[in-house]
């Protein structure tokens, strides 16, 4: 543990700043994943509700739903409402749009955040390294050429501390951005399939 701290507080304020974008980026991590948790899930429910739909039981369909924790449950629920109140044509789409893109920046909120963490780390890390090596140069030249090898080894190590640092923040942060992302892209493919599903099927009740 002392040898960890020793390593912090020989990389300075960078490590610092590294250290508090890895605590936000682990924070936002979890929360991402609590509240990703279920927004791929329900298919089988709207299935089920589809076909409740279908076969004229609207109002079993809706109940069906109203358990739904997935955003295309949500969006599916109101749309069903809406039909079954008599609201249709392009004002539905429209206001279908905008729940649907509501449920996406619900989604994304702080995922950018991690994306930008993954950039910066890297390129502070760099900025360390660079920062440390210019000392440890500069002290060797202040020596004119009779500083202590094992000293100089000893700065360089520090530098490259900063870099090994900023991956470490990055790594974890780009990935999970990626697999995010790749969730939220797969609930908004699931809206508009089960939106469309509903549609279909209230224009043409026999499929």
């Amino acid at each position: 543990m002392t040898g960890t701290l020793d390593m912090l507080v020989s990389g300075g304020p960078i490590i610092a700043v590294l250290v508090v974008l890895s605590l936000i980026s682990l924070t936002v991590i979890v929360v991402k994943i609590i509240q990703l948790w279920h927004v791929g899930g329900g298919r089988a429910l709207r299935a089920a509700a589809l076909e409740q739909w279908k076969g004229g039981d609207r109002h079993g369909a809706q109940k069906a739903l109203e358990g739904g924790r997935s955003p295309a449950d949500r969006v599916t629920a109101y749309a069903m409402r809406a039909l079954a109140g008599g609201f249709k044509g392009a004002p539905l789409e429209a206001e279908l749009t905008r729940r649907g893109n509501e449920e996406l920046a619900q989604m994304n909120r702080l995922v950018r955040l991690l994306e930008i963490i993954a950039m910066i780390s890297p390129l502070l890390g760099l900025l360390g390294t660079v920062l440390g090596m210019i000392q440890s140069f500069q002290e060797l030249a202040l020596a004119e050429g009779a500083a202590n090898a094992s000293t100089l080894a000893g700065g360089i190590w520090q530098a490259l501390l900063t870099t090994a640092a900023g991956l470490l923040v990055a790594i974890p942060a780009a990935v999970a951005a990626g697999l995010f992302a790749a969730r939220i892209e797969t609930a908004a493919q699931n809206i508009e399939s089960a939106v469309g599903e509903l549609m279909l099927a209230d224009q043409n009740p026999n499929i």
